[in-house]
């Protein structure tokens, strides 16, 4: 059957974009989903002519936000749990999620969550699922966020582009594309995905966004896939990118999401896992390659895995947060428990503990990098209520500096976002 079914009851299956994809599979579905769990090859409503102008802020913005809460703050929304993808390492694969299981949400519903955001001083958004691409109202969902003024971003393992969604998604205001690698050669990461010639289509993607000022990222999984990480930097040359961020190896989660896998490709001993961060800091500091993951981090994560004391305590469920497909909000993809409903979200629902539970690179890492202006909002609010001593101490916080130098290694592609 194919992977990613959508029909009405007892019909054939849709024109299936999954066969650009070598995908050999029978085309009859066996399953039924409401329509927006529709495949991008379903039909859509024309899109239009008119092109959305992409989110910006300027610099007195932005410090208006800073010292009233902190910043933007970012949601993960997994708009689906569906992929067209079978990675070895991932329980989204698509021959793991039984079709039961499977599950997106609607165009009404995404319209309320930006709603929400937009509310919540959520800036940033990015879709997720699964494979978001495969959700038949992703350009929708995207310009609606863009004319709220929320920054839409999508993480896609890049296997469904086509000249026209990309061309649709640049119009409908998309600031910036993650894109997964797994490996330094076309074989294993093709292999890995089961996505035959999607390297091609991530290098086409690299070019179109770049001639369109959409910033690209390679969002790379630290596995055993990856022998040698001096010959990742080439690599990724060699499909366009300009950065890469490391996703650290997951085992196991506690929330809905299921980017994990008890796979040995990601199954590393606590002494492992300390020399995989010094490779990636050695890679960092050797290859003249963006890695957006900041150093500071990258040795946080190091502290974590050795029992020591951590500098920074990570703001998830305060600045970021994870929102499934049944539209439960979290703090994080590790948290057991949802924080609410996405339709409960306002400022009382907000947690700030410092925890240290994890090491998931999208909470930890910029966690570190917002830190500085956390301080500063800390600091404005103690001072307009009188209390000076304690506005001084927030400014005066040693780990401002550090959470600055993080942002200057970062800056050009924070600036990009």
């Amino acid at each position: 059957m194919c992977p990613v079914p959508w029909t009405q009851e007892g019909s054939d299956c849709i024109r299936c974009r999954l066969r650009d994809n070598g995908c050999r599979l029978s085309m009859k579905a066996t399953a039924s989903f409401p329509p927006s769990d529709a495949p991008t090859g379903a039909p859509v409503a024309a899109a239009s002519p008119v092109a959305v102008a992409r989110p910006r802020r300027g610099l007195w913005h932005l410090v208006s936000e800073v010292l009233d809460h902190g910043g933007p703050g970012y949601l993960q929304f997994a708009i689906t749990n569906l992929c067209n993808a079978d990675c070895q390492f991932c329980g989204f694969a698509r021959s793991q999620l039984a079709p039961a299981a499977r599950h997106s949400v609607t165009l009404e519903q995404a319209r309320d969550v930006v709603d929400i955001c937009a509310r919540n001083h959520i800036g940033y958004l990015l879709f997720v699922g699964g494979e978001p691409m495969v959700h038949r109202d992703i350009r929708a969902m995207t310009r609606y966020a863009a004319e709220r003024g929320v920054r839409p971003m999508i993480c896609t393992n890049g296997g469904l582009w086509t000249e026209a969604n990309m061309r649709g998604l640049a119009d409908d205001g998309l600031s910036s594309v993650i894109m997964s690698i797994d490996a330094h050669d076309v074989v294993r990461h093709e292999q890995n995905r089961g996505l035959p010639d999607v390297c091609r289509k991530i290098k086409r993607a690299n070019e179109f966004f770049r001639g369109a000022g959409i910033q690209t990222i390679a969002s790379v999984t630290a596995s055993r896939l990856i022998e040698d990480y001096d010959k990742l930097p080439a690599f990724l040359e060699s499909l366009g990118f300009k950065s890469c961020t490391f996703s650290y190896p997951l085992t196991t989660l506690g929330s809905s999401y299921l980017s994990f896998s008890p796979s040995s490709l990601v199954r590393y001993t606590r002494e492992e896992l300390i020399g995989l961060f010094e490779r990636i800091k050695q890679m960092k500091r050797r290859s003249g390659f963006a890695v957006m993951n900041p150093m500071e981090s990258l040795t946080e994560m190091q502290r974590h895995l050795r029992g020591q004391p951590e500098r920074f305590g990570c703001l998830g469920g305060h600045k970021y947060f994870y929102l499934d497909w049944h539209l439960n909000l979290y703090r994080c993809h590790f948290w057991e428990t949802p924080m609410c409903s996405i339709y409960e979200f306002d400022a009382s629902k907000l947690i700030r503990d410092g925890c240290r539970r994890c090491m998931i690179d999208c909470y930890r890492d910029p966690s570190v990098l917002q830190h500085v202006a956390v301080a500063a909002s800390d600091a404005w609010q103690a001072a307009k209520r009188g209390r000076l001593l304690a506005a001084a101490r927030h400014l005066l916080d040693r780990r401002n500096l550090t959470s600055l130098k993080a942002v200057w290694e970062g800056r050009k592609w924070i600036g990009g976002v």
